[in-house]
């Protein structure tokens, strides 16, 4: 039932997409202007968002009349700017500045936001949902740790490091986009 291969590479896309190493220092400059982060409170809100839409969000397109290829082609068109954003390091889609900070904005959008959901349903076209689910809880294992240890990885890496793996990670983000495409435009004609 479970193979390892596609958890990996479900892994892997997640990763990519919420990024959370990329978004260490939005969540540094979250928790100097809010103080503390319920890390626990927000890596199970995310997990709770990310499960809920890998099962009810194949039904909400259905009532709205969109098949999983045409969710999983426009999908890819987000996260090929998601991952230009992380390349060229500029920002296209802005965010509201929230008070709290352990819902909004980590849960939501930052771990689980459109990226990782638009993902979530292109991956459960192409794979296993138990698969998918593994990858979702391995991933918000290392958001929960990330969360916790922010301000020792941002001494760790310094501005610099954390640039060069966002950027890293952008570049793959942007392969599996073109994949997700050509793999799904071809469904549709």
């Amino acid at each position: 039932m479970f193979d390892v291969k596609e958890i990996l590479t479900a892994g892997m896309v997640l990763f990519a997409v919420i990024d959370i190493i990329g978004s260490t220092p939005i969540i540094i400059g979250l928790r100097q202007k809010v103080g503390h982060i319920q890390s626990e409170k927000a890596s199970l809100v995310a997990m709770v968002i990310m499960i809920g839409f890998l099962f009810v969000g194949e039904e909400i397109l259905n009532l709205i009349g969109i098949d999983v290829n045409s969710f999983a082609v426009a999908g890819s068109i987000v996260i090929f700017f998601l991952a230009l954003e992380m390349i060229l390091g500029v920002q296209l889609y802005k965010e509201e500045s929230a008070e709290t900070a352990s819902i909004v904005p980590i849960a939501f959008p930052l771990i689980a936001g459109a990226g990782t959901l638009t993902s979530l349903l292109a991956l459960r076209a192409e794979f296993a949902v138990a698969n998918i689910i593994v990858a979702i809880v391995v991933n918000i294992l290392v958001v929960y740790v990330v969360l916790k240890s922010s301000k020792r990885i941002e001494r760790f890496l310094g501005n610099s490091g954390i640039s060069v793996i966002r950027k890293v990670f952008g570049v793959i983000l942007l392969a599996i986009a073109v994949k997700l495409f050509a793999s799904n435009v071809q469904e549709l004609f």
